[in-house]
């Protein structure tokens, strides 16, 4: 959610349970409207709110001309001073994918992983292999999450022929039509399937446009609601695979965009509950 609407976009994701007080609603947009100055970031955008037993992290994001390209993330504790996180990598997911339960809301926190070691047939007592801080396994669960669910509209952004994503200044949203089908709906993260699609069969597609995976192939099938609120006027997606994410689009207007609000839990039942 961009922070110039931030409370626009708010009220239109409230259903969801999305709710912050009003001292909070203007603590983080002011506040992030500063962070864009200070790191002098194009676009500033609340990602969300990860709950933890003891507290909660407010993430934002900050992006530059390229809108597909690298992201600075930030969290706060208090909504009001940020902290950089560090880029996500291949060795944060691998240290913090055999860590499970919720997160504490402490980033000094260190979870102690135990590893049982064998030699031969003879099985040795669990040895404590390393200490994983709380703030490494928060970089891998945002990047996890919007890598799943960060989702964008058929033709809000265009690729260039150089490579950046920008945004589509011709984009005038999804007629009520379009909305309602899973396809008019990307996920905005390099594209996984598009790549193995045959010639014939991306003969049909605009390059410029459709450069992302759709929604329409996601596995498991049925882990996305679709719903119209507020007399049909704004267009609401949940996660099922994800339960917190929501992304909202008014349609034929540009307005568009999405939160996670949850225990940063991935919902592993979900293909038994379709």
């Amino acid at each position: 959610m961009d922070a110039e609407t931030l409370p626009y976009a708010l009220d239109l994701v409230a259903g969801s349970g999305v709710c912050l007080s009003p001292e909070k609603r203007a603590a983080l947009r002011n506040s992030l409207l500063l962070v864009r100055r200070d790191y002098r970031f194009e676009q500033v955008r609340l990602w969300g709110r990860i709950q933890g037993t003891r507290g909660a992290y407010y993430i934002a994001e900050g992006v530059g001309p390229d809108r597909a390209g690298a992201r600075s993330r930030l969290y706060s504790l208090n909504c009001v001073e940020w902290s950089l996180l560090p880029p996500p990598n291949e060795e944060f997911t691998a240290l913090t994918s055999v860590l499970k339960g919720r997160f504490q809301g402490d980033p000094s926190y260190e979870y102690e992983h135990y590893e049982k070691k064998e030699e031969g047939e003879r099985p040795y007592e669990e040895e404590a292999t390393n200490l994983i801080k709380e703030e490494v396994r928060l970089v891998s669960a945002i990047d996890q999450i919007d890598k799943a669910v960060g989702i964008v509209p058929r033709g809000a952004y265009i690729k260039s022929p150089l490579g950046p994503v920008h945004e589509n200044r011709n984009f005038e949203g999804l007629s009520l039509a379009e909305a309602k089908k899973l396809s008019s709906y990307f996920h905005f993260t390099e594209p996984v399937n598009l790549k193995n699609k045959t010639l014939l069969e991306k003969a049909d597609l605009d390059p410029a446009i459709d450069f992302l995976d759709s929604l329409e192939h996601d596995i498991p099938k049925g882990s996305w609601s679709i719903q119209f609120e507020r007399g049909g006027r704004v267009v609401v997606l949940r996660s099922l695979l994800w339960p917190g994410l929501t992304f909202y689009h008014v349609p034929n207007t540009k307005q568009h965009g999405y939160i996670y609000f949850g225990n940063a839990e991935k919902n592993l039942d979900l293909p038994f509950m379709l």
